[in-house]
């Protein structure tokens, strides 16, 4: 989805053997089919409905072009490792999703093959969904759809204290407060110790101006000052230390949270739920005057690994084409609330899914998580989310926690 938990350094995939064998693994490809029209998928979708939205798809796709899929779904967590060890053995699928953040590492290894030259369009793509699947000058994975974060609110709560959502963080402090009663929070959001605490951080670290290039600046510090008050003031809970994106939703949906930081793929199982009102909006920013909410890219990119068989990346190249035009986009955006990677799709998209409005907007200028620093993104990810935890957890102030991050790095 958005938030892959096991990265690896690029000197730990040479280490794993993936930079070099690919040329003699290639040629033996034991156990995997020779036939051009037999072709290996690997994702991460292991549960539904995306499991079966996304294979659906893929077998339109397939279908399309005449072939036949061996497709197999992995949880997110074990996803690389396979990949490293299918680099290893020349066993590498012919069609392989992966995390955005991870295309970079991947593709520094060699084993990615370029989609322009194979034929695949790029063009009309947002530039966040390009900066993600580009490496090196060369475009080599996209994304059919992705998906962003926002701030979802309880317009029943907000109603009763006579509030409007908040535009700005000192609205945005002002109305928590508000909105925190004996059995409420009034904001909560996501700070444990993984990608998801960096992910749900960057729209306030980057909208105030921080940069992964040097977390200890006053721009950084100011942002996690205000979710470290938050936390101290009792309008967050400690707990967000611990919570994963979904606890966040329970959270929301239980009513023991006012507002949340979160992304449509909640919205599935929050429309499920008896009279829950929620509105979503951008979130908040400091200085509304000088800013506009920056927003993280989350999603998937679709790639061609680099097997050294001509024929089956020729034939993968067109399943993908048929899986990533308009029409497939479309569909699978409507069913999974995730946005069509193509900006000039989001006023059709929107016919079909109005509630998605405001995911719509974010999408055109998100921003790439491994645009400013490619395939050393994962060590300033694991550095804020590091800091992030420092702070909200008392053991350090906000300036402490970052510049002890980026020494820690």
């Amino acid at each position: 989805m958005h938030h892959a938990d096991h990265r690896i350094s690029r000197r730990a995939l040479t280490a794993a053997g993936l930079a070099a064998p690919f040329a003699l693994a290639a040629c033996g490809n034991s156990g995997v089919s020779s036939d051009p029209n037999v072709l290996r998928v690997m994702d991460s979708y292991s549960n539904d409905p995306d499991n079966g939205i996304i294979g659906a798809a893929l077998d339109a796709a397939a279908q399309s072009v005449g072939v036949t899929l061996e497709r197999v779904s992995v949880s997110g967590g074990s996803l690389i490792q396979r990949v490293l060890q299918q680099g290893s053995s020349g066993t590498l699928p012919d069609i392989l999703m992966l995390d955005n953040p991870d295309l970079q590492q991947i593709a520094s290894t060699t084993a990615l093959t370029p989609l322009g030259p194979l034929g695949v369009p790029t063009q009309g793509y947002a530039q966040g969904v390009l900066d993600a699947g580009t490496f090196e000058g060369e475009v080599y994975g996209l994304a059919p759809t992705v998906n962003t974060i926002a701030l979802f609110y309880d317009v029943r709560a907000l109603d009763a204290a006579g509030l409007t959502p908040p535009t700005t963080w000192e609205e945005l402090r002002e109305a928590a407060a508000t909105l925190t009663t004996g059995g409420r929070y009034g904001f909560s959001f996501c700070a444990n110790a993984t990608y998801e605490n960096t992910w749900q951080f960057l729209p306030f670290f980057w909208t105030n101006g921080g940069t992964e290039r040097n977390l200890d600046t006053p721009e950084a510090a100011q942002a996690l000052e205000l979710l470290t008050d938050l936390v101290a003031d009792g309008t967050a809970s400690r707990s967000v230390l611990n919570w994963t994106q979904a606890d966040v939703k329970d959270q929301f949906i239980s009513g023991k949270a006012a507002m949340m930081v979160n992304g449509p793929w909640q919205l599935p199982e929050m429309e499920t739920v008896e009279g829950l009102e929620y509105g979503i909006v951008t979130l908040p920013v400091r200085d509304p005057a000088t800013q506009v909410s920056v927003a993280p890219l989350g999603g998937e990119v679709w790639t061609i690994p680099n097997t050294g068989n001509a024929e089956k990346e020729a034939k993968a190249a067109e399943v993908l084409t048929a899986f990533l035009s308009d029409t497939s986009s479309l569909s699978m955006g409507e069913q999974r609330y995730t946005v069509p990677g193509k900006p000039s799709l989001g006023a059709e998209y929107l016919q079909r899914r109005p509630d998605m409005s405001t995911f719509t907007d974010l999408i055109t200028d998100a921003r790439a998580r491994t645009a400013e620093l490619g395939e050393d993104w994962p060590a300033a990810a694991k550095s804020i989310y590091t800091a992030v935890q420092l702070a909200l957890s008392g053991q350090a102030t906000p300036a402490e926690a970052l510049a002890e991050a980026e020494d820690y790095r």
